[in-house]
């Protein structure tokens, strides 16, 4: 490690210490309540005990799904409903976006199956915008590209006639790349960051721009029937970029779990390994960012 990089947060075995200096947790889903296939029973338990003892938890994801789909997805992978109050998704906060454009007719960049999107929105809101062709519309929502295998150049024409017109683009998930096996395919937040480079004008819903926390906090101060003071607002996440960037951000203090996103860097081969804590420090100082402490796992 060199001089100049700070020393890593502390490694902690587990909350129970810490929560009574808070009096919500904003907590990132997969990664840390779960890895897609099976929920992790310790960190459920640990939000549960903080529930118990007074506390609040807001689920935060970068889903770009609507909470209601994310929901039966918990649902289905055991997670017990004492784990949490409340979940906020991107796709919730891409839903605000479209709604306060009313029925201004909108272009869709993505895959037929992220239509639900609008669906939803009809059935919250009474709301349906237009679904027109590029050159009839008024702004874009985009939630990915059309096909796996499309490249953010492929939408430069696109893009390029989007400006012209001044168009906004709402993304409905910041993350840049995601890997389906041993495949990579571009999200989103890839095409938001060509158009916005360009010029463009893009409104981020997702982690870690201020939109997602000011839903979440708003919706745990909603639960508690009171203001909630961030300085007693913890957030738990496992993603450096989006996580730890967003909270540290908005003014929360957060716990960084070592054992998800970035476990190869931090645990290589065998996750149950402790984290290489002069990694941690380097990925962290190349951010910037100083969460107040780190564990391998989610536990009370």
């Amino acid at each position: 490690m060199s001089g100049n990089t700070a020393p890593p947060p502390p490694l902690i075995t587990g909350i129970a210490k810490l929560a009574g200096a808070y009096d919500v947790i904003l907590s990132d889903i997969w990664g840390v309540v779960h890895n897609g296939r099976e929920h992790f029973a310790e960190a459920c338990e640990a939000l549960a005990n903080f529930r118990a003892g007074g506390g609040t938890v807001v689920l935060i994801t970068n889903a770009p799904r609507p909470s209601p789909p994310v929901l039966k997805q918990l649902e289905g992978l055991k997670v017990p409903k004492e784990t949490f109050d409340a979940l906020v998704t991107s796709g919730d906060v891409t839903l605000n976006f479209i709604a306060e454009r009313g029925t201004a007719p909108v272009y869709h960049i993505g895959p037929p199956r992220d239509l639900t999107l609008f669906d939803v929105l009809e059935q919250q809101t009474g709301l349906r915008p237009p679904l027109t062709p590029l050159a009839e519309a008024r702004y874009v929502v985009c939630t990915g590209l059309f096909d796996d295998d499309d490249k953010p150049s492929d939408y430069d024409a696109d893009f390029a006639l989007m400006r012209e017109r001044g168009m906004d683009m709402i993304s409905a998930n910041p993350d840049i790349i995601v890997h389906v096996g041993d495949h990579e395919v571009w999200c989103a937040g890839a095409l938001a960051q060509r158009y916005q480079e360009g010029g463009g004008k893009v409104y981020q819903a997702g982690k870690p721009f201020a939109p997602i926390y000011d839903r979440a906090l708003a919706l745990a101060q909603a639960r508690r029937g009171a203001p909630v003071d961030v300085k007693r607002v913890l957030a738990i996440g496992d993603g450096i970029g989006t996580d730890i960037k967003g909270a540290s951000a908005r003014g929360l203090d957060v716990i960084f779990v070592t054992s998800g996103i970035h476990r190869e860097d931090l645990h290589g081969a065998q996750s149950s390994d402790p984290p290489n804590m002069a990694t941690l420090a380097r990925l962290l100082a190349a951010e910037g960012l100083k969460p107040i402490a780190s564990m391998t796992k989610l536990v009370w």
